[in-house]
């Protein structure tokens, strides 16, 4: 289960990795109103989780105050805090560990984060003899296969003339698979990212007029 606040605060990307690798592993997510981030049931047991991706030192009191209370009412919490910097760990070192429980999990990134999470619900479930590494294995495969997924989406998009890495991105992130972009129309696009209009009907007359873009041109 997922929080729909906790959701609608994440990037949409990272939203979709979630659920695309929780549907490929036979999981069922569930975008629920609940007081932790995440829960997951493995085995019958549930496995609560507060997941921090953006760690503020300057408000850590609101994180702590929210742990406090969670951990009266959940057996299983965790805490799982994204550090990406030198910094933020510093802060999190002198200001992270008064609690003592529930376990706080630093990470260097949200997947690192997700995979974090999993490991500890899987082997919770089944016990720390029988907790395999297959599972964890799988999401490390299937972060690899998105991000070849996105390079070939790179190569593509960035064929267009006009389109650079950073447009192409902004596509992705507003309007999704390219399948998505060849049938948006030349309006549709620049009110959902900011591409000025000349690069909008640029990729409208690439996948509407193959005569005149005959094909991406992948190296």
């Amino acid at each position: 289960m997922m929080s729909t606040k906790w959701r609608d605060e994440q990037h949409p990307s990272f939203i979709d990795f979630i659920s695309s690798f929780l549907t490929a592993n036979s999981f069922r997510l569930n975008f629920i109103l609940i007081a932790p981030d995440l829960i997951f049931n493995c085995e019958g047991l549930s496995v609560s989780f507060v997941f921090v991706t953006n760690w503020d030192f300057n408000d850590n009191a609101t994180i702590f105050n929210r742990v406090k209370k969670l951990k009266e009412q959940f057996a299983h919490l965790y805490v799982v805090v994204t550090l990406p910097t030198r910094e933020l760990n510093e802060s999190f070192v002198r200001y992270g560990m008064q609690l003592g429980r529930p376990t706080f999990v630093p990470v260097q990134d949200i997947e690192m984060g997700f995979e974090k999470m999993v490991n500890i619900a899987h082997c919770r479930g089944r016990g720390r003899k029988s907790c395999s590494p297959k599972l964890f294995g799988s999401i490390i495969l299937f972060k690899k296969q998105l991000v070849q997924g996105m390079e070939i989406f790179l190569k593509v998009v960035t064929s267009i003339p006009l389109i650079d890495n950073h447009d192409a991105n902004s596509l992705n992130q507003a309007i999704g698979s390219i399948q998505a972009i060849a049938k948006a129309s030349k309006e549709y696009i620049p009110e959902n990212k900011d591409l000025s209009s000349k690069k909008a009907e640029m990729v409208v007359r690439f996948f509407r007029y193959p005569k005149l873009y005959p094909g991406p041109k992948i190296n």
